[in-house]
């Protein structure tokens, strides 16, 4: 079973014991550390997925309207993505399906380690400036209620 952004249950199964283990600050850096070098390992990549799709053209005449066994054109590949706030979708060539599959592979890739990282570092916030801050009282919980 797949969740968003690439992540799978086993992922998460992984994940959540991983949180709960008192790391140190050097434990946490080391794990950022070997994210940060499978980083740098990945090649090209790209956001997206892909899906099969017909198409009907409707001219008189055409297989794709016939009106007992119409047959649409295709399969063709289409490749979806948002990027900035724009949507894009783009047609990809039968041989250069491949190619493209790998480029979305690899960036699933990279989306589970930069979370993998972002859960350390929020993981390391905690044991330095948010977990030192926890145990004081906001200026807000500090002031003496308002005498009225």
């Amino acid at each position: 079973m797949e969740m968003s952004e690439g992540l799978t249950i086993s992922d998460i199964i992984y994940m959540i014991p991983d949180m709960k283990k008192t790391l140190t600050v050097q434990d946490i850096d080391g794990k950022i550390l070997q994210l940060k070098n499978q980083l740098m390992t990945l090649g090209p990549l790209h956001p997206g997925s892909l899906s099969r799709q017909y198409q009907v053209c409707g001219r008189p005449g055409c297989k794709c309207v016939d009106p007992h066994q119409p047959r649409p054109h295709g399969p063709y590949t289409k490749l979806t993505y948002v990027y900035h706030g724009k949507f894009t979708c783009r047609f990809v060539r039968a041989g250069t399906l491949k190619e493209v599959t790998a480029l979305l592979g690899t960036f699933k890739t990279f989306r589970k380690l930069i979370d993998q990282w972002i859960g350390l570092a929020i993981q390391r916030a905690g044991l330095g400036p948010l977990g030192r801050a926890a145990g004081k009282p906001s200026a807000r919980q500090a002031r003496k209620p308002l005498q009225r």
